[in-house]
């Protein structure tokens, strides 16, 4: 029974200390949210505008641009799949994994085939243990990325689809990434990035219905598309780095709560165990010296006689 009892005791003290370390990862997780939900606030209005500006220049000109400018057959597509650095973040990266892999099939349904361009150690792992090609790669800023890190992850991706696809490149760009709705609520979507849906644009931005002004490009509306539309990717990538980062953070809020509970219903299962043990042992200590006493009792009888 002693024995029995020291492994009760050494298993709460393991599950106490993990319950300790969740509780404190709960913690953090939800101190962070706030933060990631701040600059996703503050990143909004730019966002906004510089989608009515595209918009401007889009359907106020008649130029065929090739950020624009659907192709005739496209062949090639291009999917921007943004995952975690980190685990313990419950089903967050096996659910944008999980898109992606239904976006994927849906092109290759179309014939169209499909470049991997991956951020966070979660969708590289998972692609490298799969031996999948993977275009290109980054890692180290997911939880809290900065603009620097989605003009970093844009760079490639403008330069694909402004390649020809015989020389590399791609006609589509995709991008796969988990949208914050509330503290409890994330959803991994998939958007088409490029080419641009103006319809899409003008609903994004606020614009459906609005009557434009006409404009004059200054040097010319081909030349205000170059300087926009990369702004433009640069801008949505960081949104979603952004949006995934605070769906990433509650997330692991939430995993990390539902195993500190658990932890507790476990401390509160193997403490009844325990006491039970406790008693049992107690009980047969009890048993032992009333048979002790009554067998000393018997032996001092018989000697009297």
């Amino acid at each position: 029974m002693g024995a029995q009892l020291r492994v009760y005791k050494r298993r709460i003290r393991a599950v106490t200390a993990t319950k300790k370390i969740t509780k404190a990862m709960e913690m953090i997780a939800a101190s962070r949210i706030v933060k990631a939900q701040r600059k996703v606030a503050a990143s909004m209005p730019y966002a906004t505008e510089l989608t009515r500006a595209v918009t401007a220049v889009a359907t106020g000109s008649n130029t065929k641009h090739a950020l624009t400018t659907e192709a005739e057959a496209p062949t090639r597509a291009a999917i921007l799949l943004i995952t975690s650095d980190r685990g313990l973040a419950g089903g967050y990266s096996s659910n944008a994994i999980k898109q992606a892999e239904r976006l994927t099939e849906r092109l290759r349904g179309e014939g169209k085939e499909v470049d991997a361009y991956v951020v966070g150690r979660k969708g590289v792992a998972y692609y490298g243990f799969r031996e999948r090609k993977i275009a290109d790669s980054w890692t180290g800023f997911t939880d809290s990325p900065a603009y620097a890190d989605a003009k970093r992850v844009a760079a490639p991706l403008i330069e694909a689809i402004q390649t020809e696809t015989a020389e590399g490149g791609v006609d589509e760009l995709h991008i796969v990434y988990t949208e914050f709705v509330s503290m409890m609520t994330q959803n991994a979507v998939d958007n088409r990035m490029l080419p641009l849906s103006l319809e899409a644009v003008e609903e994004e931005s606020g614009a459906k219905g609005e009557i434009l002004p006409l404009f004059d490009f200054e040097p010319s509306a081909e030349d205000v598309l170059d300087a926009l539309l990369p702004r433009y990717v640069e801008s949505r990538i960081y949104n979603a780095l952004l949006q995934s980062a605070a769906s990433e953070h509650a997330a692991r809020r939430r995993a990390m709560k539902s195993a500190t509970d658990n932890a507790g219903d476990l401390i509160k299962s193997l403490s009844r165990l325990a006491n039970a043990a406790r008693q049992a042992e107690i009980t047969q200590e009890i048993s032992e010296i009333v048979g002790g006493a009554s067998a000393m009792a018997d032996a001092t009888a018989g000697s009297d006689k």
